[in-house]
């Protein structure tokens, strides 16, 4: 005999020896020789000689037999390497080309039988693979067998039983479902997708831990579509009965294994998951049709017997689990249709299916149904029997947007079972909705899939929005905090989506519940998140808007609220001061005067505010408290313009120490820009009124300087505040913040008004100060035609108005007239245009220029001034949320 009959022999006695050997009596009496024999396997399998490794194959698979493995240690590393090269060899192999020279039917038959030749070997492969599943399984009961006992602990645990069942679960992956892959593509071999399949089952007990992932792993790769066509391919009747029982097996396990630990979806109790093994043990042995069949029998509407039903449901469960691993392997038309009748036949005989069959039916229906497809009012009123025979939708709910369209779409699933069906959306949903920038311009932002599908049921059906405003209030915070960004940032990117009359109602039903629930505490919950959305809502309302009963009663909800709370409720407080302030500066006149009518009348209100405007002096630097701070001030200034103008009854007085007001803004130290300017708001309103406020007294503290005859003009100011003021003025200037320059120009307007109506030396001797000339060209350093910024031009206003010509000169008026003349007007803003307006008419009226040429450059630009009309700002332009802040840019101009 040649070397190779020898060797091929020789494995073919050693196989029989190996297969012989009783189980009683031990081959290998240590695991030395256990090892050794391994090795000449290992060996012999990696032969060139296909013959040889053949042979060394099938010596393997008896080899792997637990007797021949029993002397411990258990030597895993050894087995690890074998199986290593039992693989190897058949990847190798099956990657071998044809040789395609042949031509006609020589070709045909030597390609039929290199592809038997490679099934036969894959074949041998998987077996020897079985079993050292099988072997690992077995040695799971075994404590002597879980790892070698004479490792030193700080070695690797390479020879222990939990590496070599993670080696497997691995090998299958990389290696043989690939292999068993590839050459299905040739041909499929009943035997081999039998030894295949019960690997795969095997490897769900070897691993337990590893069994949901491996599942999904498989699912995702369309193996339930691939067993059910094996099983309709070749287990009709009761032709090959065993890869039936491993078909029907393998997808037992899958589908606990996913039903166990569903990704979108909850899990099934207990209870759930034996009622499900029960049909699944029962009904997928006799599953072996193909698709178009299987839809039929999925209809049938004739009376169907309790083993029938059990079929149904696994036909259903499977179609349900491919489709939630993106298999859609059946037309999803005609299962849509015969979902319809499974539903219509539960109903005609009286049945209520199990939680998990109507989860899946809700799903498939869902994502099954295109945008003509409606359902029958028939099928409708099924699905409504069986979910209210559900005591929990939870049971049944799939995370999916396809999902919640389609129980929000047909008004008879939304009115009973659209608000439990959201908030469950909202607690499933993981996305980061609070990075979404709602300060972006509505329409230009890219949201998440989910949150883009769920605006789009909004769009459609607006009446939704009541359900959410529900969800605020009834739902724990978490799942609150979300629905409240959803409103906020639906209605800011839906801005022809009109909601007022639609929600206003329900949002005061609410509040009032929350109220009442929350009583004088007002602590935690869901009342800031409720708030904020209030403020977004009367946002959204039209400037110049008459405020309606509704609205009223609104306002006074939210002023007794904030009567109930302490500084520290800032969550609280914050919204309800926004919503207060809109109020404020969003209507007519008179709504204006109504409103502010009523919020003066609530004296705890006032308590709490005069305790706010306390706070300031307290407060360093920026705290989280300084947004409050500046609604407190901004509501102030507001509350006192409304009750001067409108001469409203005061029933409670605020207490303001005017030093401490001077101070802060003579001396701005870390203050934020937009607190300053919420107390130079306050300041230029007291200025206005002369510091006659019915509402607002400013007490003097500390001790005060003797009075000197100017100071007694200018009181309760004196010259020497009045000039630290200006420096505190100029510092703030300097800073080049838009908003807060805007607040210093409008409280110098207001300080040189209230200083020329007591001396008119004094208040040009203000405006002439030298430094106010370092000022102007301080700000005026920033490029050709910065003159062009309603702040400069205000300012620059004041000096004409003043003589200042020690500031602003003649000359440079002209210049500023020259620039002017050239600048195309339709490219301002109207801020910037009616800052020039008025510098124009100053310039004008004080008869500054002498030069003819001037006076006709200014006429004409005044011409062209007159000739544009100055619109109202719109609301969405003129308010601002600064820093969770609502100021009115007319406010702080004005």
């Amino acid at each position: 005999m040649t070397n190779t009959e020898l060797h091929t022999q020789g494995l073919l006695l050693f196989k029989e020896i190996l297969t012989r050997q009783p189980e009683e009596i031990r081959l290998f009496t240590s695991s030395a020789l256990c090892r050794d024999a391994s090795r000449a396997l290992q060996e012999a399998v990696s032969s060139p000689v296909l013959a040889v490794a053949a042979e060394a194959l099938r010596a393997i698979s008896a080899f792997l037999r637990k007797d021949h493995q029993s002397s411990l240690p258990v030597q895993y590393r050894a087995l690890r390497a074998l199986l290593e090269a039992m693989l190897s060899r058949c990847m190798e192999f099956s990657q071998t080309p044809l040789n395609r020279r042949s031509l006609g039917h020589a070709c045909s038959r030597n390609s039929e039988k290199a592809t038997l030749r490679k099934g036969s070997f894959l074949l041998s492969t998987l077996e020897g693979f079985r079993n050292a599943c099988r072997l690992a399984v077995e040695f799971q009961g075994e404590p002597s067998a879980q790892e070698n006992p004479f490792t030193a602990p700080s070695a690797e645990k390479e020879d222990t039983l939990e590496a070599f069942s993670e080696y497997l679960l691995s090998a299958c992956d990389s290696q043989c479902i690939p292999m068993v892959m590839r050459y299905s593509e040739e041909a499929t071999h009943p035997k081999l997708m039998e030894v295949f399949l019960s690997i795969l089952h095997s490897l769900f007990v070897i691993i337990p831990h590893m069994k949901v992932k491996f599942s999904r792993k498989l699912a995702d790769s369309s193996f339930i579509r691939l067993t059910l066509e094996l099983k309709a391919r070749f287990c009709s009747g009761q032709s090959h009965s065993s890869l039936n029982q491993v078909c029907s097996s393998f997808l037992y396990y899958m589908c606990l294994n996913l039903l166990s630990a569903p990704e979108k979806t909850e899990p099934l109790s207990q209870e759930e998951l034996s009622a499900v093994s029960e049909f699944l043990q029962h009904g997928l042995p006799h599953i072996s049709s193909r698709t178009p069949e299987s839809l039929a029998f999925l209809s049938d509407r004739q009376y169907v017997e309790a083993a029938t039903r059990q079929r149904q449901y696994c036909i259903l469960l499977l179609f349900y689990l491919a489709h939630i691993h993106d298999d859609r392997f059946v037309p999803e038309a005609e299962l849509f249709v015969a979902v319809q009748s499974f539903l219509l036949s539960l109903q005609d005989q009286g049945e209520c299916p199990p939680p998990v069959v109507c989860k899946a039916s809700m799903y498939l229906l869902a994502v099954c149904g295109d945008k003509d497809s409606a359902l029958a009012e028939a099928v409708i009123s099924a699905i409504r029997k069986f979910l209210e025979g559900i005591p929990d939708l939870r049971g049944v709910y799939t995370h999916h947007p396809l999902l919640l369209r389609f129980f929000l779409a047909y008004p008879g699933l939304m009115s009973r079972f659209g608000h439990r069906v959201l908030e469950l959306w909202f607690s499933w949903e993981e996305s980061g909705y609070e990075n979404l920038d709602d300060d972006s311009s509505p329409g230009r932002t890219v949201f998440p899939a989910n949150l883009a599908a769920l605006f789009r049921v909004l769009q459609s059906t607006p009446s939704i929005l009541l359900i959410l405003l529900d969800l605020v209030y009834s739902s724990p915070v978490d799942t609150a905090r979300k629905v409240l960004i959803v409103l906020r940032v639906f209605l800011w990117e839906n801005e022809d989506v009109k909601v007022g009359g639609l929600i206003r109602g329900h949002f005061l039903l609410i509040l009032q519940r929350l109220l009442v629930e929350y009583g004088a505490s007002t602590s935690g919950g869901n009342l800031p998140l409720l708030l904020n959305l209030l403020s977004l809502v009367q946002m959204r309302n039209e400037s110049e808007q008459e405020l309606d009963s509704m609205a009223m009663k609104l306002l006074h909800q939210v002023s007794m609220l904030c009567g109930k709370c302490s500084p520290a409720h800032v969550d609280i407080l914050q919204p309800s001061f926004n919503f207060l302030y809109w109020s404020l500066h969003q209507t007519t006149p008179s709504s204006q005067k109504r409103a502010a009518a009523v919020l003066l009348s609530s004296t705890a209100l006032l308590e709490l505010l005069e305790k706010m405007l306390a706070l300031t002096w307290t407060e360093t630097g920026s705290s989280p408290r300084t947004p409050l701070l500046s609604s407190a001030w901004l509501l102030t200034a507001s509350f006192s313009a409304q009750q001067h103008n409108g001469n409203l009854q005061v029933h409670r007085t605020l207490s303001v120490e005017l030093n401490q007001v001077l101070k802060a803004l003579s001396f701005p130290k870390k203050m934020s820009a937009l607190l300053s300017a919420a107390i130079l708001r306050f300041l230029r309103t007291a200025l206005q009124q002369s510091f006659s406020s019915a509402l607002v007294v400013l007490v003097p503290s500390g001790d005060q300087p003797l009075s000197t005859p100017e100071d007694a003009v200018l009181a309760p100011l004196g010259k020497s505040q009045v000039l630290a003021l200006l420096i505190g003025l100029q510092n703030l200037l300097v800073q080049k913040d838009p908003l807060l320059s805007q607040a210093c120009i409008g409280c110098l307007e207001a300080l040189l008004d209230y200083l020329h109506a007591r001396s008119p030396d004094i208040a040009l001797h203000v405006a002439s100060q030298p430094w106010n000339r370092f000022l102007l060209f301080t700000l005026l350093d920033a490029g050709e035609n910065s003159f062009l910024r309603p702040e400069i031009l205000r300012l620059m206003t004041l000096f004409v108005q003043y003589r200042s010509s020690c500031v602003l000169s003649r000359e440079e008026v002209g210049l500023i007239l020259q620039g002017a003349a050239l600048v195309d007007l339709s490219a301002l803003s109207n801020d910037t245009l009616q800052a020039l307006h008025g510098f124009l008419l100053q310039v004008q009226s004080m008869g500054l220029l002498n030069d003819q040429h001037m006076t006709q450059t200014l006429q004409s630009s005044l011409e062209g001034l007159c000739s544009r009309t100055f619109p109202a700002q719109p609301l969405f332009q003129d308010m601002l949320c600064l820093g969770g802040v609502s100021v009115s840019q007319a406010h702080i101009r004005g």
